[in-house]
């Protein structure tokens, strides 16, 4: 059908974000440093996110488009919404982000490694199972003292994954988390999952989660798990 719907021009886009707390139903998202409209069906064609843009970079145009759906913005939203229902607080930094990632090889212009990091939030209560780095991606499934004890973190593990990051000892959410990860296997075309955790015995349940998100989604993906000491070594 053809009908009104948000037009974004990636020339003028400078990837600020000011846009994407304003669309109420998510159809925006930061995708490797530009403004997208995630999908057609998401979007409503009013407009509410136009006076947010610095640039000038988001107009309304009419096109051919899928139908507006709010089942399809319901769908989309749960996992947000079921988190604020809970905090009774929102924040623009929950909101699904994709980065360019920087060959490792080459420092920044500070001298330092730059970070290896592809997307936000990372923190699994957080994220959205329906975001679109999801999609064919390697997952790197980490307890979140990890990155502080082993110091080759970004180089060794995260490089060209999507991160998940969580506490089996203290976040307390275990039927929320196997729910949340049990949707990511399932919604989406994983193609690998890698397991880091410390070597204290409260960590590897990580690796039971997993296990058990794999279990309840029917799906058979790689798994290749790894222990860190407390001195910071692969064990």
């Amino acid at each position: 059908m053809k009908r009104k719907i948000i037009r974004i021009d990636e020339e003028k886009c400078n990837g600020c974000g000011e846009c994407v707390p304003n669309c109420a139903e998510g159809a925006l998202q930061i995708i490797h440093g530009k403004a997208k409209l995630v999908g057609d069906a998401l979007c409503d064609g009013l407009g509410a996110c136009l006076g947010e843009c610095p640039m000038g970079a988001l107009t309304i145009e009419e096109r051919e488009a899928e139908e507006f759906s709010e089942d399809k913005v319901k769908e989309h939203l749960w996992p947000l919404q079921a988190y604020l229902s809970q905090s009774h607080q929102g924040c623009p930094g929950m909101m699904a982000r994709e980065f360019t990632r920087h060959p490792q090889s080459v420092p920044n212009v500070t001298g330092n490694q730059p970070s290896a990091l592809g997307q936000w939030p990372i923190q699994l209560r957080l994220l959205n199972p329906r975001a679109p780095y999801f999609k064919n991606a390697e997952l790197l499934v980490a307890a979140d003292c990890v990155p502080f004890s082993y110091a080759n973190f970004h180089n060794r593990f995260l490089q060209g994954k999507i991160v998940i990051v969580f506490c089996p000892k203290l976040d307390n959410a275990h039927d929320e988390y196997l729910e949340k990860l049990t949707e990511i296997l399932k919604a989406n075309d994983i193609k690998s999952i890698t397991i880091v955790h410390m070597e204290v015995p409260c960590c590897t349940g990580t690796v039971r989660l997993v296990e058990e998100a794999l279990k309840n989604s029917g799906t058979h993906i790689v798994v290749k798990e790894y222990t860190i000491s407390l001195h910071g070594e692969i064990i």
